[in-house]
């Protein structure tokens, strides 16, 4: 097929819009969306200046979706001194996984020439994920563990290196997913929380002072198309399923939505944008109601709505084994 565009040999086929582009504009189109994104939620503050830049933090882990959003962020930014990226990479400790998607980021740093940081669960909590998985000691999956050790230390990390926001390579896919899972969970506060977390625009969010604002800027493109730029980019990417993962549930409804976007184009689409109305609403429902009262832990200081917040009781729980 021809692209729609220039009439030269297509590399994709869009079934939700009908569209068929060649490398250089469908490139064009992902780099557009993200870049659309951006001013959609407001990242760029208006009193951002070179006198008083923006920190980004992109949770950088060397898989397609994160290096794609460096990638596209570096080109969009690279000029502009009122942003400055940095890569965090959290190493889980995951033998033949971690190190690999390591290099990847390492590269990608060097070819930017963006500051790059490293943290590690065995530095920082004394675990590699491999031993957790293991011993289990909460009869769990390994990404909900992973999960929380790893959110917290990129609020933990975003916060030292003093950044006004933490961007992460969530994708369509994965944002469909998410609004999913809430809407078939019935957790209408959740969904309020997840327009305040990241979803909703920063001048919409109810204001928060204990966490770094987070943003996902690649979440109106499918993780299909993620891949795709990657490669024709050849870009360092690791793309390797982790060898622990083991979500089932969201499992399932990642089945469940291919189904349903293969047989109705557009479904994830139609999703998130519904999700996001309705999340605003909800959040604006929601707005002023404090919840539970948020503390610190009384163990590593981080704060919780618990006296010791769910990293601290997890690691208690391993190091017992």
């Amino acid at each position: 097929m021809n692209c729609d565009r220039c009439k030269g040999d297509a590399v994709m086929h869009a079934a939700y819009s009908g569209a068929h582009l060649c490398e250089a504009h469908f490139g064009e189109s992902v780099e557009r969306r993200v870049r659309r994104r951006v001013r959609r939620d407001d990242l760029v503050p208006k009193d951002a200046s070179p006198d008083d830049p923006q920190t980004w933090v992109i949770g950088l882990s060397g898989g397609k979706d994160s290096v794609v959003l460096t990638q596209i962020l570096h080109e969009t930014f690279d000029e502009d001194p009122r942003i400055e990226l940095v890569g965090l990479t959290i190493h889980e400790g995951i033998e033949g996984y971690r190190d690999k998607s390591l290099e990847a980021c390492v590269d990608l740093a060097e070819d930017l020439e963006i500051r790059h940081e490293v943290v590690s669960y065995e530095e920082e909590f004394g675990v590699r994920m491999d031993d957790v998985v293991e011993d289990d000691p909460e009869n769990m999956a390994a990404c909900a563990y992973c999960g929380v050790f790893r959110r917290d230390l990129l609020s933990k990390y975003a916060d030292q290196l003093g950044a006004d926001l933490l961007l992460t390579g969530h994708n369509l896919d994965d944002e469909a997913q998410t609004a999913l899972m809430n809407f078939l969970e019935g957790d209408v506060a959740q969904i309020a929380k997840h327009f305040d977390a990241s979803l909703g625009p920063l001048s919409e969010r109810e204001e928060q002072t204990e966490f770094v604002p987070r943003a996902k800027p690649l979440r109106d493109v499918p993780e299909k198309e993620v891949a795709l730029y990657a490669h024709l980019a050849d870009l360092p990417a690791h793309i390797t399923e982790c060898p622990h993962s083991s979500e089932a549930y969201r499992g399932e409804i990642q089945k469940l939505l291919y189904g349903l976007e293969e047989n109705h184009p557009g479904t994830r689409h139609s999703i998130i944008s519904g999700y996001e109305e309705l999340a605003g609403i909800v959040a604006d429902q929601y707005s002023g109601d404090d919840g539970a009262d948020l503390q610190e832990c009384v163990e590593c200081g981080s704060t919780t709505t618990r006296d010791v917040c769910r990293k601290c009781s997890l690691l208690e729980a391993i190091r017992a084994v």
